[in-house]
């Protein structure tokens, strides 16, 4: 169970902190939506990499060599 609770927080944060700078990037620079946008989508993709990491599905690229 706290193995679920670390992924699904991990995937979340990713998410939350992608969509905070790009809020905070769009308030800036007023390109309202496209930065809320982009770095959602950048977070959602670090939060999916580290969830895999965590769960063990990559290895680490010092295992890797």
């Amino acid at each position: 169970m706290a193995l679920g609770f670390r992924l699904s927080s991990e995937l979340v944060a990713g998410v939350l902190g992608g969509a905070a700078l790009g809020w905070g990037f769009d308030r800036l620079l007023s390109t309202s939506p496209w930065g809320l946008i982009v770095f959602s989508l950048l977070g959602f993709t670090a939060g999916v990499i580290n969830v895999m990491r965590a769960a063990g599905v990559m290895a680490k690229q010092s295992e890797r060599l």
